[in-house]
């Protein structure tokens, strides 16, 4: 079902089953080495050398200007993997991936073997994680097994929110009214509504929830246009994060769209004022900010 021209496209990546992917992030690389940590360790307090970076659909149904991974994901999935399936070999394959590191110059043994037992999943990989039809027994099955979960989705399939019980779900948001939906995520549909939707079932989740704006130089940067968006969800947490002119992306934006960190920072500060949030962490390296509901 996976292209051979998808396969070159998503080097690097362990595939599970039919639909389903793992990949080492830096950060777990750098961590194994005791060369820094992913700022979610900083914010959230996961550890970058136990966490599974995992997605369960190869699929998505936005092609945003923003994003670094191929967009020619697989075009539909006759028949899908049980979540107990994907659970199990999504741990067989991070240990996988960890077998490199055996012997290798530099690397932290305890924590090699701490990362063989990984404590935390980053459902957010690439693809639109919502689309696997199964997401919610998914969440629990890795729950089930002792470990946290974090699930990032552009809200475009809000039935799907709704029975998610994840330990932190992000919604990530690009676009800040419909026409900017359409020029921004370039849907294969209007889903604008179902975003709108979306908002409203996170605010009423009693678990962690956060909106992650996504700030593309020219383009999207307007605290004004988003606070109300921010007033309605009233998440936990807002991270502003930096577009990186990376991968795939950087057919569709020129360098100048990838904002500075002291843009973020400004930009940031800008959306504390016009809502009931203050900046509680920011991390330079990875140009991201996190704001903490007052």
């Amino acid at each position: 079902m996976i292209s051979k021209k998808l396969l070159r496209d998503l080097k690097g990546y362990q595939i599970v089953g039919k639909h389903s992917a793992v990949k080492a992030c830096l950060w777990l690389k750098k961590s194994m080495r005791n060369l820094g940590y992913c700022y979610k360790q900083k914010f959230y307090g996961i550890k970058s050398h136990r966490c599974l970076q995992m997605t369960p659909a190869l699929i998505c149904n936005q092609s945003c200007i923003h994003c670094w991974r191929p967009v020619e994901l697989l075009n539909q999935v006759e028949k899908w993997d049980l979540p107990e399936f994907i659970a199990e070999e999504s741990i067989k394959a991070q240990r996988r991936i960890l077998t490199g590191f055996k012997g290798t110059s530099g690397v932290d043994e305890k924590k090699l073997r701490e990362a063989h037992e990984p404590n935390h999943v980053a459902i957010s990989l690439i693809g639109e994680p919502t689309l696997y039809p199964y997401l919610d027994k998914l969440v629990e099955i890795y729950k089930a097994k002792g470990m946290t979960t974090f699930v990032v989705t552009n809200g475009t399939n809000p039935e799907m929110i709704e029975k998610i019980e994840p330990y932190q779900l992000y919604i990530s948001l690009l676009a800040y009214d419909e026409k900017s939906h359409l020029i921004l995520n370039r849907p294969k549909q209007n889903y604008w509504k179902n975003i709108m939707k979306s908002l409203e079932i996170m605010a009423e989740k009693k678990y962690r929830t956060v909106i992650r704006l996504t700030a593309v130089k020219g383009y999207n940067m307007k605290a004004g246009k988003f606070a109300p968006l921010i007033s309605k969800t009233h998440p936990m947490f807002i991270e502003v994060k930096a577009y990186m002119h990376l991968g795939y992306s950087r057919y569709r934006l020129p360098p100048t769209a990838m904002p500075k960190h002291s843009e973020v920072l400004e930009y940031s500060r800008e959306i504390a004022k016009l809502t009931d949030y203050e900046i509680a962490d920011e991390s330079e390296i990875s140009r991201v900010v996190l704001l903490k509901r007052k």
